[in-house]
């Protein structure tokens, strides 16, 4: 019916929340390498991986699209914390 809108439940709008803060801080966390804010930002890091792994296992009752975001969001977060394309010269 029209009007009726799509309904999203705030916990799933508070889980992207959580997922947009875990890119954040591991794309932080790769900014700061070098400068004296390094160790801050990479325990930021590992706290939002830790936080963004746990809602994995918490957005499966919401559905398997939620759970898939989740899943995606700490794969892309583990690759910013990971691979390296700074050019070797």
């Amino acid at each position: 019916m029209p009007g009726d809108g799509w309904p999203i439940s705030p916990v799933v709008i508070a889980l992207g929340g959580v997922q947009l803060l875990g890119l954040f801080a591991a794309a932080v966390a790769r900014l700061a390498q070098g400068t004296r804010y390094e160790q801050l930002c990479q325990w930021a890091c590992m706290l939002g991986l830790g936080i963004v792994g746990g809602s994995c296992g918490y957005a499966i009752q919401f559905g398997p699209h939620a759970a898939a975001t989740a899943a995606v969001t700490l794969l892309l977060m583990t690759m910013i914390a990971v691979v390296d394309v700074r050019q070797r010269c």
